[in-house]
C-alpha cells in the first residue's frame, strides 16, 4: 500500500489494538527450574502505549496466551483493552467495536502469524513486525522494519501519531 492511502487510514486510528507474543515480545518463552514462565518485552513499546495515550488513542492487547506476565506488563502501562485466551480475535474485535462504538475503520491491528491473519483483513490499518510470518505479511498494510520484541509496536505508533500530526 502507498504512503498516501497508509497515512489516511493511520489518520481514522482511535484504538492500536497487538497480539503479544511475536509483536510485544520476541516470541521467545523462558522457564526457570519452577517453570515458571517469564517473557521479555521492550521498553520502547511501552513508550509508544504511552505516547499514543497522550493523543487520545486507545491501546490494547489481544492474544490466545493467558500469560500471568502479560497481564503485569498491561496494567503496568495502564492498557485499556485486555484480552486473555482469545481464540476468535474477530469476535473479540467485534465485541470491542460493539461496547465502545468504534467502526473498524478506527482500529488498527498489529500481528504476526497465522493466527492473525483473519483480524489484519477486519481492521483500518493492520500491521507486521518485521520478521512476521509470510501469511501476516501477505495481508497487512503496513510492514514495519522493527522486529517483534524490539520495538515495533512503537514504530507503529509513531508512524501513527505522525500522520494525525498531519492534521492537526
Amino acid at each position: 500500500m502507498k504512503l498516501p492511502d497508509l497515512t489516511a487510514r493511520a489518520r481514522r486510528i482511535r484504538l492500536v489494538l497487538t497480539d503479544c507474543d511475536g509483536v510485544l515480545t520476541d516470541g521467545g518463552v523462558y522457564y526457570s527450574e519452577r517453570g515458571e514462565e517469564m517473557k521479555r518485552f521492550n521498553i520502547r513499546d511501552g513508550m509508544g502505549v504511552e505516547r499514543l495515550r497522550n493523543h487520545g488513542i486507545m491501546t490494547g492487547i489481544m492474544t490466545g496466551e493467558m500469560s500471568p506476565s502479560v497481564r503485569t506488563r498491561a496494567a503496568k502501562l495502564r492498557i485499556e483493552e485486555l484480552h486473555l485466551g482469545i481464540k476468535d480475535k474477530p469476535a473479540c474485535l467485534h465485541e470491542i467495536l460493539a461496547r465502545t462504538g468504534l467502526t473498524a475503520e478506527e482500529v488498527a491491528f498489529i500481528g504476526d502469524d497465522t493466527n492473525d491473519v483473519e483480524i489484519l483483513g477486519l481492521v483500518g490499518l493492520s500491521a507486521c513486525p518485521g520478521d512476521a510470518t509470510s501469511f501476516a505479511r501477505a495481508v497487512a498494510d503496513f510492514h514495519c522494519q522493527t522486529a517483534g520484541g524490539y520495538g515495533c509496536f512503537r514504530e507503529l505508533a509513531e508512524f501513527i501519531i505522525a500522520a494525525q500530526r498531519v492534521t492537526e
